[in-house]
């Protein structure tokens, strides 16, 4: 009854742990590096959050460093919303404050003119 058998020898088992090791420490390096790719993302927008938050020239100064390719892989806009979304809500009072009139002229201030007048504030832009 003729049947082959097949007898592995030292060396067969040594190249077949070497294959497993060599994939093990392939996987390792590949995991490593993609941890390390998610932490500078998240440094990344970690970093652009708090430029965010910043005065508007200070920011404008930042962002205009920047590419603006780079502002493709960040959640630029729910970012923006959470940074700039103030601390007022519908219904409370508008904070004081006074504006330089476009001729010469005295100073605007809200409460002034909320005196003597209801006062609708729009803010947008016109251009």
């Amino acid at each position: 009854m003729g049947g082959s058998f097949v007898v592995l020898g030292a060396t067969d088992t040594t190249q077949c742990d070497n294959r497993f090791t060599a994939m093990r420490k392939l996987l390792r390096f590949v995991a490593i590096f993609l941890a390390a790719l998610v932490a500078l993302y998240a440094l990344v927008v970690a970093g652009f959050y708090i430029a965010m938050r910043q005065t508007p020239e200070r920011f404008g100064a930042i962002i205009s460093s920047i590419p603006m390719r780079t502002l493709m892989y960040i959640p630029f806009q729910s970012m923006w919303m959470s940074a700039r979304a103030g601390s007022l809500a519908e219904g409370d009072p508008a904070p004081e404050f006074v504006l330089p009139a476009l001729a010469s002229g005295p100073s605007v201030t809200l409460s002034e003119q909320y005196r003597e007048r209801p006062v609708v504030l729009i803010f947008g832009s016109y251009t």
